[in-house]
């Protein structure tokens, strides 16, 4: 039951409350003050694109996030391979490329064509292979510019 003596802090959440904001520190990134632009949010959520999109977005991007799926996606690049080179080239079983394989194939990365009992591979869309590439070019920039990098 909601009461009006229990809409009232206690003085421990007050305190909590207090100390929570006492350790934000903006040093650290992190406002130090509580201060909402309601403008500024309201244009921020328009500017959204929908919760449809973005979960798309983000199961895409999770395919993406295996670095075997990476690596399938650059050794197509300008070639046909079938599934047994595609597994030679990883060092993974037939089956571990397989399902590497389905998993860029359901998201439009990649196609096939059957040729008798093989199976062959190409990029059926290169925006993916890009976008690999792209963020591979943006690591390897930074990992130069921290003396990481080491080939």
């Amino acid at each position: 039951m909601l009461t009006a003596q229990s809409l009232i802090p206690t003085f421990h959440e007050i305190m909590n409350r207090a100390t929570a904001r006492a350790q934000r520190r903006v040093s650290e990134g992190v406002c130090e003050i509580d201060c909402i632009n309601p403008d500024a949010v309201r244009a921020a959520r328009e500017s959204l694109p929908s919760e449809a999109v973005l979960r798309r977005a983000a199961e895409r991007f999770k395919t993406l996030g295996h670095p075997g799926r990476l690596r399938i996606l650059r050794a197509l690049e300008g070639r046909e391979l079938c599934v047994c080179d595609i597994a030679d080239v990883l060092g993974v079983s037939m089956s571990g490329a397989s399902q590497h394989l389905r998993s860029l194939r359901n998201m439009g990365a990649v196609d096939y064509r059957a040729d008798g009992k093989l199976a062959y591979y190409t990029l059926a869309d290169p925006f993916w292979l890009r976008l690999a590439e792209t963020l591979l070019e943006k690591l390897n920039g930074s990992a130069v510019a921290h003396g990481e990098l080491h080939s």
